[in-house]
């Protein structure tokens, strides 16, 4: 297993730590599900205030989708 810190756009939270896919378009459930699977995604949370990575930024190059806020979280991959 492998762990990294991907910016994860803040509207996919819900769907990726909670499944919770309301608010979501079916677009939007099937971009999030193609990067989980594609990277062999087994669990996504937030990064801790104490490591300095909880707030949300604006970011060009998010880990899928266009440009937009986003919040640095830790990425087991198998």
């Amino acid at each position: 297993m492998n762990f990294t810190i991907e910016c994860i756009p803040t509207w996919a939270l819900c769907y990726l730590i909670n499944s919770d896919p309301t608010g979501l378009t079916d677009e939007e459930i099937e971009m999030i599900d193609k990067w989980h699977t594609a990277n062999n995604v087994m669990n996504v949370c937030t990064a801790s205030e104490q490591e300095g990575e909880c707030y949300p930024y604006f970011s060009h190059c998010p880990a899928f989708g266009l440009a937009t806020e986003v919040i640095d979280c830790h990425v087991m991959i198998l």
